[in-house]
């Protein structure tokens, strides 16, 4: 009985603080503009292929597989923490259990997964610390980042010490009758067979203990880490643009500036008038993206594959995608709590664009998609990118001289190059076309 109180109060504070981060989230994504989806059944199997089958990651095959191993052993891992919360709700013991080959084989699969995971960890930690990978130590990545990075990885291996530490006190503990199967630490507990049982039963305790607050502790660390996208991963991939990837989209602001224009009730209003509304013309701050926009920044794993695919960042360009998305995520933690506060007009005298994302960044892209195909949680950077170039050109009149020049000639000439409209179809005249033009 005492456990279970205890449980419960240690549950009911990981849920509290978990709902306060729920909460704090929930009122960023207000802060951001709509993004629509459809087409659900696409979706749905575009996540299993890419979250679930992890096809993505194994663009690099040998540490995609170790990859792959982790995602698929924390799915199954995952069935036993609920049983464990169960456990320590009513009180029983493996409340899950029935006979017959289920169970056997999803607890099987999570003892071998626990000891595969450990080893997988031991990998990563050994790459970040040892083979001095370049992705690892770009310019973007302070100290904090690297700390953070250690400390996922850290918990993670701890969480597998501990749940193979539990599983093999309860072989120890329990050998006739055993509830389940677990052939790694069956084969562990026979190395300890002599240990009294009181002993085995305290040290089972201690690690169904140290295990379960493991998990409460990872839960409430990784929506602040780079690794919230164990939570978001699949979630994200779900929500992926579908539209092909050089495909740009239209700009909602300008299309209803048209319909406004083209009205004659609104053509010639005024904000004064009350009948114009004026909207900001692509992205400048974090009120000006897309919820999509947001949940792809807490979604980013900060891997570097999105960069080091980047063909300006590979010439020596300041260009980066991963930075886009971590600056967005900063600079919501940053100016979110004022706007929540205050509302839709605070301005504390900063912003993404210029303040976070300087203008050599974003004009360094030439859009080829290549970090958006390469991501493994599918995250589009060149959207943002373009909206953040929109609201250069369109708001401040700022853009490189040769695109101003292309404009210009736009304008005056109806075509991107300086010579008369009369002699636009010139090119053609040699050739069996028939044009008609006005």
């Amino acid at each position: 009985m005492a456990k279970q109180i205890i449980f419960i109060i240690t549950l009911a504070l990981t849920l509290g603080v978990f709902a306060y981060t729920v909460r704090r989230l929930y009122y960023f994504f207000r802060i951001t503009k709509r993004f629509p989806i459809k087409n659900y059944a696409k979706r749905f199997w575009l996540m299993m292929n890419v979250s679930f089958l992890q096809t993505k990651i194994f663009r690099k095959p040998w540490i995609g597989f170790l990859h792959a191993l982790v995602f698929w052993g924390f799915c199954v891992i995952l069935l036993g923490s609920v049983e464990m919360i169960f456990d320590g709700l009513t009180g029983s013991e493996r409340a899950f259990y029935m006979e017959g080959f289920f169970y056997k084989f999803i607890f099987a699969s999570g003892d071998i997964f626990a000891l595969i995971i450990l080893f997988a960890i031991v990998v990563f930690i050994f790459r970040r610390l040892f083979l001095k990978i370049k992705r690892f130590s770009a310019r973007e990545l302070s100290h904090r980042n690297h700390i953070d990075a250690y400390v996922a990885l850290s918990l993670i291996l701890l969480l597998m010490v501990s749940l193979l530490a539990m599983n093999v006190f309860y072989c120890v503990e329990n050998p006739v009758p055993l509830k389940g199967f677990y052939p790694i630490s069956s084969f562990l507990a026979v190395y300890l067979k002599d240990m009294e049982h009181e002993s085995a039963v305290i040290l089972y305790e201690l690690s169904w203990w140290w295990h379960i607050l493991l998990i409460f502790l990872f839960a409430n660390i990784l929506p602040y880490s780079k690794h919230f996208h164990v939570f978001l991963s699949v979630p994200n991939t779900f929500f992926s643009r579908l539209d092909p990837l050089g495909k740009l989209p239209n700009m909602d602001t300008i299309t209803k500036e048209i319909k406004l224009m083209m009205n004659p009730e609104t053509a010639f209003a005024t904000p004064e008038s009350g009948t114009a509304v004026i909207e900001r013309f692509g992205v400048k701050d974090v009120e000006d993206i897309t919820w999509k926009n947001y949940f792809d920044s807490l979604c980013c794993t900060q891997c570097g594959r999105c960069s080091s695919v980047c063909p300006a960042n590979l010439t020596g360009k300041k260009l980066s995608p991963r930075k886009i998305m971590m600056d967005v995520r900063a600079r919501m933690n940053q100016k979110g709590p004022g706007i929540i506060k205050n509302g839709k007009d605070f301005d504390d005298g900063k912003s993404l664009l210029n303040n976070f994302i300087n203008k050599e960044e974003i004009w360094a892209c030439t859009t080829c998609n290549a970090c958006a195909k390469e991501c493994p949680v599918n995250i589009n950077q060149p959207t943002l990118i373009v909206d953040l170039r929109r609201f250069l050109v369109m708001e401040e009149s700022s853009a490189p001289s040769g695109l101003n020049l292309m404009f210009t000639n736009i304008t005056n000439n109806g075509a991107p190059w300086q010579f008369s409209p009369e002699d636009r179809m010139n090119w053609a005249k040699d050739l069996k076309i028939s044009c008609k033009y006005d």
